[in-house]
């Protein structure tokens, strides 16, 4: 429980209501909701343990958080030859790398 996992909580609206929707990345199936972010907090980590109790009890292998050395920060990505020739261009036209204008891009 003390270790790093990611928790992810969203808003949700839908023919029940408005609520929280809570998850943990590397803990398949474990999530929970509440009505407000911190229910949803609190009762994920219930989850939580729970979850790891159940998975200890079987004898099932916990897995990790995902640590920042798990990511290099580099990824390819294929593109159509006219995708790639238009961000070449507007990059030229901004005067920076291609890989700099691709970046300013995927960050807004």
């Amino acid at each position: 429980m003390a270790l790093p996992y990611t928790i992810q909580i969203r808003p949700v609206k839908d023919e029940s209501g408005e609520y929280f929707y809570a998850t943990v990345a590397e803990l398949d199936g474990c999530q929970s909701h509440g009505d407000n972010l911190q229910e949803a907090y609190e009762s994920i980590r219930e989850a939580m343990e729970g979850h790891l109790a159940v998975m200890l009890e079987h004898g099932d292998t916990i897995p990790e958080p995902a640590g920042e050395n798990d990511y290099s920060g580099k990824f390819n990505v294929r593109v159509p030859k006219s995708l790639h020739r238009q961000l070449s261009e507007r990059a030229a036209a901004e005067n920076v790398s291609l890989n700099q204008y691709c970046l300013y891009k995927l960050s807004r």
